[in-house]
């Protein structure tokens, strides 16, 4: 996952895109950078951490123009480092080029090897770089729009991207409609978000989302749609909802504080418990406990505070991090928790290592009874679309039972919510539900090897 954010025609583009990436930062901690266009150059600035510890004043002043693009990442494809951070920007016989990426391209490896085959030198690790280079091939007739139209068509998998060009901005959706993003205005200024909360921090009136396959030119105030081939069916990502989304979206049509509450109200029906008090893991399951409270009638308390200035458990790149930032993002509360019965309330369950620790914390505090619910369906396949679960081999779900997972986790109760209720809270019922039945909406191509020591799944010979 990723987040992005795009502005054309405003004096003040890069300083919103800047604020911009600060209400996506929950989409990625590891890099963030902006892209600005002033009519002549292309300025990029990029560096390593959060917002705050990249951008000074100065820095975004630096940014001069007045179309502009940002990103702020956690890798699913290419190592974490500096080189892999975006924007990425190139000079092509188009002119100056910028693009920031948000999914993954499951065929990335086979269309780099046939761009490295015909002279294509890579500077990445990262399968958006494949993007540009693809559009640079297709460039011979010097239109940007069907050089990107034609890149496009020979992509597989999920991006929602934007693209910096000399005359315009470009907005593109995947056909499956994957990752979220969402049109907005602000004055004369047309921008692109992840999502909808970062208008809300700048003030830009939501116009509208982007269609599945749709492409988005704005030149100025002149915007104008073009359609990629349409796919059998759109599968926009369900997990964005469950967990990775912000709750005060509204994401692929959907109120996503409202679908949590939802969610936890079925969790309350589907597996009652009786319990003193139902306490979230915070952020993630704060919503989804709210409606486990209200059902049930259980008070709802923080028996779990979190520390808000350490990034997210789950998106970290390394378990030697994300073991040590669970010791300190959250801190048990001793006086909600001793003696008393609780009900735990998840979003998910990947590894079970980070939820074992917390489960320990609230025994040594005094817990008298800890039952665990989550509010989504066991998560037994690794996805493939841009979000950075393990392989099939390290998500516990894959490999035992809930009756087993209980006992790893060392809770009285384990429960987690049914599929079928889970699609009862959405109005779209053809979400991709791959992370919890193994339905890949895009075949995995042979040559996906980002999961290389185990990944059985379905494949297809690469085209």
């Amino acid at each position: 996952m990723c987040g992005i954010f795009g502005i054309e025609n405003s004096d003040l583009a890069s300083y919103f895109t800047y604020l911009g990436l600060y209400a996506l930062q929950h989409r990625g901690q590891e890099s963030a950078g902006i892209a600005s266009w002033d009519g002549k150059l292309v300025h990029v600035e990029r560096g390593m951490g959060e917002i705050s510890e990249i951008f000074s004043e100065s820095f975004v002043k630096n940014l001069e123009g007045f179309r502009a693009i940002g990103h702020t990442r956690y890798s699913t494809a290419g190592v974490s480092s500096l080189r892999n951070a975006q924007p990425i920007a190139v000079n092509t016989s188009l002119g100056p080029l910028a693009i920031v990426h948000n999914g993954n391209i499951v065929n990335a490896t086979f269309l780099r090897e046939q761009l490295e085959k015909e002279g294509s030198i890579f500077q990445t690790t990262s399968d958006t770089e494949v993007i540009l280079h693809l559009v640079a091939k297709f460039s011979r007739d010097g239109s940007i729009l069907k050089a990107l139209y034609n890149a496009l068509l020979k992509v597989k998998g999920a991006y929602s991207l934007l693209l910096i060009a000399q005359d315009s901005l470009i907005a593109a959706k995947d056909p499956w409609g994957f990752r979220p993003l969402v049109m907005g205005k602000i004055e004369d200024a047309i921008c692109f978000a992840s999502e909808n909360c970062a208008f809300d921090l700048i003030g830009a009136e939501f116009i509208r989302e982007l269609k599945p396959g749709e492409i988005v030119v704005v030149q100025g105030d002149n915007v104008q749609s073009f359609f990629l081939p349409s796919a059998s069916v759109s599968t926009p990502c369900l997990f964005e909802l469950v967990y990775f989304s912000r709750p005060d979206s509204t994401v692929f049509g959907e109120d996503v504080a409202a679908r949590r509450i939802e969610m936890g109200k079925l969790l309350a029906k589907e597996a009652p418990v009786d319990a003193d008090i139902v306490s979230p893991v915070p952020d993630s399951g704060l919503f989804a406990a709210l409606g486990f409270a209200q059902q049930s009638g259980i008070p709802f308390s923080y028996a779990l505070i979190r520390n808000h200035y350490v990034g997210r458990t789950f998106i970290q790149p390394t378990g030697k991090i994300r073991d040590f930032r669970v010791k300190v993002k959250l801190n048990p509360v001793k006086s909600v928790i001793k003696d008393r019965r609780l009900v735990l309330v998840d979003d998910s369950i990947v590894r079970g290592t980070t939820s074992r620790k917390l489960i320990r914390m609230l025994r040594e505090a005094g817990a008298k009874e800890v039952h665990f619910r989550v509010s989504s369906p066991p998560t037994k396949w690794p996805c493939c679309y841009g979000i950075d679960t393990p392989t099939k081999e390290e998500l516990i779900a894959a490999n035992k039972s809930i009756e087993e997972i209980r006992n790893f986790l060392e809770v009285d109760s384990l429960a987690y919510l049914s599929l079928d209720a889970l699609l009862s809270t959405v109005n779209n019922k053809t979400f991709c539900t791959a992370c919890w039945n193994g339905d890949y909406p895009v075949t995995i191509p042979k040559s996906y090897r980002r999961s290389p020591r185990l990944f059985p799944i379905k494949t297809e010979e690469d085209i």
